[in-house]
């Protein structure tokens, strides 16, 4: 069966599955588009040309009633997890008739984390579904029949954001209704400058705010804490920060306290939504011991919302609620012009090479093959350096023009990882937190020792392996520095133009493509490079 699935919102997605493969995910953000965007008439063509035939199925995912272009077509809400709550009919597509479906965007989280999961069909387990708006475990059965076992707190990706927020005196906060959807990454980041676990009485106040008991809260009744230290304190200060890792503890102990009075022990966890990108929540849900096993999909947010809808039709029409997938499953680079000569040497292809230059302390761009999927950069589209010094942690946040608190992740070879940060198991998509084991991976180490690793062998992706193999070779370490390549508010890039305009934009030293090594020629650190190595070695 061949199925096209999309989703209508925000972190849109066309996922085309075929006979229980994930054939490919096209998210609305990549290729330099804005982050978070939904779907358009270009990212249309582009599903459409991957397409070899036209499908059996078309999915839409679920969404707010009156957002939607499609008026009043019928198609599935925002909430509802049950079976019964789908919609179907037939439409035409391409000249043929196909069946619709549709089905809830609660659904399409829970059943994209289970048909991701390695559980087999017929496994029990729980879902924990925390976003922006649900937050609430479920629990399926033998039969894949979903229960909500109860509503812990709506919105908490929301009310955690809305620290954030709280405390930066550059967002308007009279105004908005809703918190920024980067601002929960970044307090992630803060958090782990905590070094106290007990809030005083102005914080316990905020607390109580935030975590109040209600539907919904706005920015904008912030104002009901405006004479308290933390309103508009600034990120820099270092009792907000102190406070952020508190109030972390505090939403993640109310999740956990629910799952203990609540759950069974032993049964396993799948997390979703766009909370399960917290790294230290994942953490913490492994180490409670609670449940038997914890899996979180690389696409826990909404960009993994068109895969859960494109399984939820498997499962209807085929009985099968499970797939086969690959991360790197987004779009092939695309070489859309050539690489200007005037600003750039191009090297013979050589991985030593590049693994000579990042052990060099050349910072590089890297592609290769499809696009990950989901917003971790995991080898495809990543920049690229050595990860031994502090200071090339701060000029990679100058050339992602992000803020200097926010950390750089490691890639390591997956034997390796045990040594290095403590992890000896597979961690391929860089959602759970390790501590650092030596002072030598400075760049890679965030404040409070722990770093965001992402594990790589030879069969997950085998050309960063090479790469990584090759740089252990000269520096004893298998570990990069490895943060996602695209610009400031963007997607991954994909396409030579735009990564030739980053490079020189952003003063990258230089980047590979398909292992073909384009260096900048303006490049102080490439220039030493040369003379260095005493003799030029860029291809004629």
């Amino acid at each position: 069966m061949k199925i096209l699935s999309y989703n209508p919102g925000h972190d849109g997605a066309f996922t085309y599955v075929e006979d229980g493969r994930l054939v490919f995910s096209i998210e609305a953000e990549k290729n330099s588009k804005y982050r978070h965007s939904s779907l358009s008439v270009p990212d249309t063509f582009d599903a459409l040309a991957e397409l070899q035939a036209v499908p059996d199925v078309l999915c839409r995912g679920g969404w707010w009633p009156g957002d939607s272009p499609l008026g009043q077509e019928a198609f599935a809400d925002y909430r509802g997890s049950l079976r019964d709550q789908v919609v179907t009919s037939k439409k035409r597509l391409l000249g043929k008739s196909v069946d619709f479906f549709s089905s809830s965007h609660e659904r399409s989280h829970i059943l994209c984390a289970f048909g991701m999961s390695n559980l087999p069909k017929g496994t029990p387990c729980y879902v924990l579904l925390w976003e922006g708006v649900i937050g609430a475990f479920y629990e399926i059965d033998a039969e894949l029949n979903v229960t909500k076992v109860g509503d812990v707190m709506p919105e908490p990706g929301h009310r955690y954001a809305m620290l954030y927020a709280l405390a930066d005196p550059t967002f308007d906060k009279s105004t908005a209704e809703f918190s920024r959807f980067s601002d929960a990454g970044k307090l992630m980041a803060l958090a782990s400058f905590s070094k106290r676990s007990e809030p005083s009485e102005e914080e316990e106040r905020i607390i109580s705010f935030l975590l109040q008991d209600c539907q919904h809260l706005t920015p904008s009744q912030c104002e009901a804490l405006k004479e308290l230290r933390h309103y508009n304190v600034g990120l820099e200060d270092p009792e907000f920060r102190n406070f952020a890792g508190i109030f972390s503890d505090r939403l993640f102990d109310r999740f956990q306290r629910f799952a203990t009075e609540n759950l069974k022990r032993g049964v396993p966890l799948l997390v979703a939504g766009g909370c399960g990108l917290n790294c230290d929540w994942n953490t913490k849900w492994k180490e409670s011991g609670f449940f038997c096993d914890v899996f979180v999909p690389p696409v826990a947010n909404d960009s993994g919302s068109a895969i859960g809808t494109a399984i939820d039709a498997q499962f209807h029409f085929t009985g099968n609620p499970k797939v086969t997938w690959d991360v790197y499953s987004g779009l092939h680079f695309l070489s859309d012009e050539g690489v200007d000569a005037a600003h750039f040497d191009e090297w013979e292809p050589n991985i030593s090479t590049v693994a000579d230059m990042l052990a060099s302390d050349l910072i590089m761009g890297w592609t290769n093959g499809r696009y990950e999927i989901g917003p971790r950069a995991l080898g495809n589209r990543s920049i690229l350096a050595a990860p031994f010094k502090a200071s090339t942690r701060k000029r990679l946040n100058v050339i992602k023009q992000r803020e200097q608190f926010r950390p750089i992740a490691p890639v390591c070879l997956e034997d390796d990882a045990g040594k290095w940060f403590g992890c000896n198991h597979p961690s391929p998509f860089m959602l759970y937190t390790h501590r650092a084991s030596t002072d030598a991976l400075a760049a890679v180490t965030h404040v409070n020792q722990t770093a965001r690793i992402q594990t790589v062998s030879a069969l997950t992706n085998r050309p960063m392996f090479e790469l990584l193999a090759a740089f252990k070779a000269l520096t004893g370490y298998g570990v990069l520095c490895n943060t996602s390549l695209n610009f400031k508010n963007k997607g991954f890039i994909n396409k030579m133009s735009d990564l030739s305009a980053y490079t020189l934009q952003h003063k990258l030293d230089g980047f590979v493509v398909e292992g073909r090594i384009y260096m900048l020629k303006s490049s102080t650190r490439y220039q030493k490079y040369l003379r260095d190595n005493k003799r030029p070695q860029a291809k004629d």
